[in-house]
């Protein structure tokens, strides 16, 4: 799994770092989101395909390897 967020595009939910703050947090001056694990490991797979789900821009992208 590659994870990847288009900063120009986030709406700054942070509901991404709810779900998987191990992968995702949010920068603070304006809360948009920053990956912080590009490759999570396989238990964390399936939090991270809900918050790129539940992303109200899209801008999370998961490509399974």
């Amino acid at each position: 799994m590659k994870v990847t967020a288009d900063q120009n595009i986030c709406a700054s939910s942070g509901q991404c770092v709810g779900l998987a703050p191990r992968v995702f947090d949010q920068r603070d001056e304006d809360g948009v989101v920053v990956v912080l694990d590009e490759n999570p490991p396989e238990e964390l797979a399936e939090a991270v395909r809900q918050a790129a789900a539940v992303c109200p821009s899209r801008a999370i992208t998961v490509v399974e390897e």
